[in-house]
């Protein structure tokens, strides 16, 4: 019997654009599995544009972490120097180092963080620039040439272009 392999080839031939995807979907596929639970986390969104990670890390200090944001990718990382020399009858707070990465979307930055209770909160924010945002194309009648074409802004909500659809046609 053999492995099915994850080959994008066939998907990339008949796309313009998405090789980013289909190199996150490669990479998610075939990553090495990463310790399950540690530390646990949320990520909330608040609104349209605001998130906030949330790890569970109680014991360490704000000097025991590192927040990194390489391209796409956000890394949080935990070290414990180990050097604690108590002798414990039970141990379930966990002293051990980590390493959590999360991939972070295009245009989407980070903006703070702080430690509250042993937790670590990480705020983003997603900022589209103007040029990557939605416009809406006029379409004029006959042929037009290049100097002829007339940019709207964003497309008007359904309710807005029903109404200025009726106001269009009562003119």
């Amino acid at each position: 019997m053999t492995t099915p392999q994850n080959d994008f080839n066939t998907l990339l031939t008949r796309t313009v654009g998405f090789d980013r995807i289909a190199e996150m979907l490669d990479r998610t596929l075939n990553a090495d599995v990463q310790p399950a639970g540690f530390p646990p986390y949320n990520i909330e969104k608040s609104d349209e544009d605001n998130y906030r990670i949330t790890l569970a890390v109680a014991g360490f200090s704000e000097d025991e972490l590192d927040i990194e944001l390489r391209a796409n990718e956000l890394f949080v990382m935990g070290n414990k120097d180990g050097k604690n020399e108590a002798t414990y009858l039970h141990r379930g707070i966990s002293a051990r180092s980590f390493r959590r990465k999360f991939h972070i979307a295009d245009h989407v930055k980070v903006v703070g963080a702080g430690l509250e209770n042993g937790l670590l909160h990480i705020d983003l924010v997603r900022e589209i620039p103007e040029s990557s945002r939605p416009r809406r194309i006029e379409i004029g009648k006959g042929i037009t040439g290049k100097s002829d074409v007339k940019v709207a802004d964003a497309k008007p909500s359904k309710k807005a272009s029903s109404k200025k659809s009726a106001e269009d046609k009562a003119s």
